[in-house]
């Protein structure tokens, strides 16, 4: 599944826009409908449903929806050059990493009332407001580097990527719990691994390349 979806999903991507039409529904459709019928030909159904959950929301987190944020570098926005794009990719993954920063800090300082404390006791509700507004007024200073018409879009849009970010933080940390690890991996040492690290990016990077879209009419 991995060694196949993967490099065909970001080599349609490279492509460019042209083939939006095929990237945004590969993953979802074909591959989610290929994995349940490739393990029940395989003629082993014990555990089948809880197989086909952890093959499809593998590829669904960390494939599909990380494949937006370079999918920014292909999004063609009227009256922007390449640059732009890169510009508009440095402020997504600025703002996510940001915000998650802000919501840690906030949670240390101010933080009373634990959203999940089975899941995350780091992750307040204090957490969660003061870095969203954190991220508005992050978005506000960095309007430079976005394609938008509006300031109040670039501080909307860091709120989305906060909020996204923290719904993508939380699900992973659920994940991990369920399966008894502390960490995904070793590869950044202290970091808990590079999953970790970019796990806010990967719910918000799909959410904001979309609202980004309707914005634009493209």
């Amino acid at each position: 599944m991995f060694f196949f979806f993967t490099p065909l999903q970001y080599v349609l991507i490279w492509l460019g826009d042209d083939k939006y039409s095929l990237y945004s529904i590969m993953i979802p459709v074909y591959a989610f409908l290929f994995i349940p019928a490739r393990i029940a030909l395989s003629g082993d159904y014990k555990r089948f449903l809880e197989r086909v959950a952890k093959i499809q929301s593998g590829l669904l987190i960390c494939v599909y929806c990380l494949s937006f944020a370079p999918a920014l570098l292909y999004l063609p926005i009227p009256g922007e050059a390449e640059q732009g794009n890169a510009r508009l990719l440095f402020f997504f993954v600025t703002i996510a990493l940001f915000s998650e920063a802000m919501q840690f800090l906030w949670s240390r300082l101010y933080g009373q009332h634990v959203i999940a404390p089975s899941i995350n006791a780091a992750r307040t509700l204090e957490g969660l407001i003061g870095g969203t507004v954190s991220a508005a007024l992050a978005g506000i200073v960095l309007f430079w580097a976005t394609p938008y018409q509006f300031v109040w879009q670039a501080a909307l849009m860091s709120m989305v990527i906060a909020v996204m970010g923290f719904a993508g933080a939380m699900t992973m940390s659920a994940i991990k719990r369920d399966r008894g690890v502390r960490d995904y991996g070793t590869l950044v040492e202290g970091h808990g691994g590079v999953l970790d690290r970019i796990d806010a990016i990967c719910f918000a990077a799909p959410v904001f390349y979309h609202i980004t879209r309707q914005i634009f009419g493209i």
